[in-house]
């Protein structure tokens, strides 16, 4: 008999049951459905043992990478402790270190933290002011030994957060922060593969630490970024990706823009529409689309369509006004 932990509760699990089995008949009560690992329903996390392979068929590589399971096909091996993948809760304290402009509308913050916080390039975490008004932010930079997180945080009409953190922010300012959430990051093993990321406006800054970390990493294949946006106020670090561009030879940046006005060295149309144009086949490729949620779920389709395997298909949408 091993034990499973959730929160403060300890559960006895028999060598016939599984993980959902053992946690509904203590009558803790979890999502599921199926229980047959199909509709992924049971959802749950790993915070110290290795799920077995049986528990984390179906799910995503960059899932696995972070040790969820599905708690219906999950027989445990080994004591677990596990959670929900949905836990909400601050759990560390950071400082902002630096704030620079990086466009009329992009803000990228750095914080600094000096407690433990596993997280991957790509994914996004909750931050949380003073008043407890809290806002998702994707993760621009990769794991550290200097413990920072980089954001890029876009103004929105009207919103709060955003808002706040243009005008009101200072250097200094504590915030709270949720543990990293999210699958749509880099995952080492497939160095070959031909990657495309697709982002507008603020979407780029998961896509920057996304190919980032792929290329400190060794990746080989080629790597296509398409950043949109409707005006030049809504892209940025566009000398930085020209210039990566230059100096990687897998490595190319195009950016958009879909408004009226043509300027030089910019590609006119929309990001995912010339994306998907430039490419005819995208069978073996990986796909990261970021921002608009309306351009991340057409093109999830287009790109499906185009030969990608949904399992290959990373996608965050964002959210666009409050």
């Amino acid at each position: 008999m091993l034990n499973i932990t959730l929160g403060e509760s300890k559960i006895a699990c028999q060598a016939d049951e599984t993980v959902l089995d053992a946690l509904l008949k203590a009558n803790i009560q979890i999502p599921y459905g199926c229980r047959q690992g199909v509709c992924q329903s049971c959802l749950m996390r790993s915070l110290d043992a290795t799920p077995p392979v049986t528990a984390q068929a179906g799910l995503k590589d960059t899932l696995q990478a972070q040790n969820y399971f599905l708690a219906c096909r999950c027989h445990p091996e080994q004591d677990m402790k596990v959670a929900l993948p949905d836990r909400q809760g601050a759990l560390l304290e950071a400082c902002v270190v630096k704030k620079q402009q990086l466009s009329p509308e992009i803000i990228r913050l750095v914080l600094q933290y000096d407690a433990e916080l596993a997280f991957f390039a790509g994914q996004f975490v909750n931050l949380q002011r003073f008043d407890g008004l809290m806002r998702s932010y994707s993760i621009a930079n990769s794991p550290q030994y200097d413990k920072t997180l980089e954001f890029h945080i876009r103004r929105l009409p009207n919103g709060q957060f955003s808002n706040w953190v243009h005008d009101e922010l200072e250097p200094g300012t504590k915030l709270t922060l949720t543990e990293a959430q999210g699958s749509c990051h880099y995952l080492p093993g497939r160095t070959e593969q031909p990657l495309l990321l697709i982002g507008t406006g603020s979407g780029l800054a998961p896509l920057y630490g996304i190919i980032n970390d792929a290329l400190a990493q060794g990746h080989t294949g080629d790597i296509h970024l398409y950043h949109g946006s409707r005006n030049l106020d809504g892209l940025y670090l566009i000398d930085e990706m020209r210039e990566l561009a230059r100096r990687v030879g897998n490595f190319n940046y195009t950016a958009c823009l879909s408004g009226e006005v043509i300027e030089t060295d910019y590609r006119q149309g929309r990001a995912h529409d010339l994306a998907l144009t430039t490419t005819q086949n995208l069978k073996g490729w990986r796909v990261y689309l970021c921002g608009h949620p309306e351009m991340v779920n057409q093109t999830k389709r287009m790109a499906y369509l185009k030969g990608a395997s949904l399992s290959d298909i990373y996608a965050d949408a964002f959210l666009v006004s409050h």
